[in-house]
């Protein structure tokens, strides 16, 4: 699952953490497991990291002694509105440099 369109027009490596942090949204994910979904750099995943929760689109929270990574609830779509293919008009949007 992917996360809202809304919030797809973001740098690539946040989208990219927010869809891996939508698919797993229950359980969480720590860092080193966002680092091999997102496959991107320390550094770089740390950054978007960084806007992701300044912009309050993730939670983190300590659970059995790890730290695990959340979407916010916004962020994760309605199961029952997610659509398997985007349309025309969305892949032209994500395309266009707004």
């Amino acid at each position: 699952m992917k996360a809202k369109r809304e919030y797809r027009r973001r740098p690539d490596i946040e989208v990219r953490v927010l869809d891996a942090l939508v698919d797993r949204s229950e359980d969480g994910m720590t860092v080193f497991e966002l680092r091999s979904h997102v496959e991107a750099g320390i550094d770089e995943l740390e950054d978007a990291l960084a806007n992701l929760k300044q912009d309050g689109l993730i939670e983190a929270g300590m659970e059995e002694g790890r730290t695990l990574i959340r979407p916010d609830e916004r962020v994760v779509p309605d199961p029952e509105e997610v659509d398997e293919e985007p349309s025309f008009v969305d892949k032209l949007i994500e395309r266009l440099p707004l």
